[in-house]
């Protein structure tokens, strides 16, 4: 049979449900494997490793909400998971659609409708993998892009430290491309055929730090840390400023013996990862203050490449706007717009105190809200709020006001947090001071307003 044959995993404690659908599904080509209970699926999943599970509701050992609610959060992707129950009630079927089952079948099964569903749900896996994987390929093709001595002389700097195991910290303002850069470091080491996980660590609160890291074992069931995750590929540290002092402790153990017990385990957990890291404030200055432990500074610090502001090499400005067009109509299918000379010789000589990020947005901004091919000097004046000498206008109604109550709340939240986050130098201690918010909200409201930090 052909290896790409879908695998589908036929979960029931009915030995004739199990040999009726299996046949079913082996007449239509499919590889078919059968589990009476939990513990077969459980072992059949890990061995044949399905495209698609249908799993049944009442099994004797452990029910199949419960099996589902296992797997789910082991952390891993999961496969299509069809549920089937002769006890069908809406309860049941909220419960496992709400866990993430991609549909609900009662029996007695109409074959009809589950040789559809089972159809429909390998087709979206499948487009859903398609997706993911024009994604990495995108990751892995984008670059920094300017051709100023600046980022070559990086690049080149890149290139040579990514052939070594020292540890690099990214240094640089918020928005010039830390994370990109990070990635060109990836995508030109030896673990570039490993994961790159990426976190924004102030965006973690400290109480689930040592989980989201490290990962936990509870009651036999295993949720993996992002250590574990990025297993063999590189873990890329946002804003390692933002840590928490109990979490830099056991990031210093793990990082020093490559190993780490998850939270509640008894087992060493052994990783091979790249760590890379980054930062906006002075970690010097941090370390001098008692904020940040000195020995995972100099663990962490081994290399440490400035990333310069978008003002150093200004010259660059021309290809990155015409590289993000291109990026939002490959990406966002939006109308080609070209910028004119004019508008390309006042952005030259513009401040960008948000760096590469702030020309993207721009871009984007102009490309959904613009008409026309061409993008004029007058249109990018009114966008960026701008007269003469950079010195900001006073427009009497801001763009956001046209938009939805609950869109127009969540552009001035990110305005408003992200000024902030400026002026207290990337720190969320001093940002939840300067704005009223305790700390554990102002995670969330970070986190849902996508607020890299």
């Amino acid at each position: 049979m052909n290896a790409n044959t879908p695998r589908i995993l036929v979960v029931d404690d009915e030995p004739d449900i199990r040999r009726l659908v299996g046949e079913i599904l082996e007449d239509e080509g499919y590889q078919v494997s059968t589990a009476e209970n939990a513990s077969e699926a459980r072992a059949l999943k890990k061995t044949s490793i399905p495209s698609l599970i249908l799993l049944d509701i009442w099994m004797p050992d452990t029910d199949g909400i419960t099996l589902l609610k296992e797997w789910v959060a082991e952390g891993s992707k999961l496969c299509p998971v069809i549920m089937m129950s002769g006890h069908g009630s809406v309860e049941a079927a909220v419960e496992a659609t709400r866990l993430g089952a991609y549909d609900f079948l009662e029996k007695p099964l109409s074959l009809a409708k589950l040789l559809l569903i089972v159809g429909r749900a390998l087709e979206a896996s499948n487009l859903q993998m398609e997706n993911a994987g024009l994604k990495q390929q995108l990751a892995h093709d984008i670059e920094p892009v300017g051709k100023s001595p600046t980022v070559a002389r990086t690049k080149d700097q890149l290139k040579r430290l990514a052939q070594h195991d020292a540890r690099v910290l990214f240094v640089g303002e918020a928005g010039v491309g830390k994370e990109m850069y990070a990635r060109y470091l990836h995508n030109n080491s030896p673990h570039r055929d490993g994961p790159f996980v990426d976190v924004a660590v102030g965006s973690i609160a400290p109480e689930n730090s040592a989980v989201e890291f490290f990962g936990k074992e509870s009651g036999g069931k295993i949720y993996r840390g992002l250590l574990e995750r990025a297993h063999k590929g590189t873990l890329f540290l946002g804003e390692i400023g933002g840590m928490d002092k109990e979490t830099q402790l056991r990031l210093l153990s793990a990082l020093a013996s490559s190993s780490f017990l998850r939270v509640g385990g008894g087992e060493a957990v052994h990783v091979d990862v790249k760590v890379v890291a980054s930062t906006r404030i002075d970690l010097a200055e941090e370390v001098k203050s008692g904020r940040f432990r000195q020995d995972l500074y100099y663990l962490l610090n081994e290399v440490s490449i400035d990333i310069h502001s978008l003002r150093e090499h200004s010259e660059d400005v021309p290809g990155l706007l015409n590289f993000y067009v291109e990026y939002f109509v490959k990406q966002d299918k939006l109308p080609f717009r070209k910028f004119s000379m004019a508008a390309q010789n006042f952005l030259r000589n513009y401040s960008w105190r948000g760096n590469v990020r702030e020309l993207k947005n721009l871009v984007q901004r102009l490309m959904i809200l613009g008409v026309g091919e061409d993008i004029e000097l007058d249109e990018v004046k009114l966008a960026l709020g701008t007269v003469n000498n950079d010195v900001l206008a006073s427009p009497s109604v801001p763009d956001f006001f046209n938009l939805p109550l609950k869109d127009a709340r969540d552009h001035f939240e990110k305005a408003y947090l992200e000024y902030h986050f400026e002026r207290t130098g990337g720190s969320v201690a001093k940002l939840s001071a300067a704005v009223g918010m305790e700390r554990t909200h102002l995670y969330r409201k970070l986190h849902s307003l996508n607020i890299k930090l």
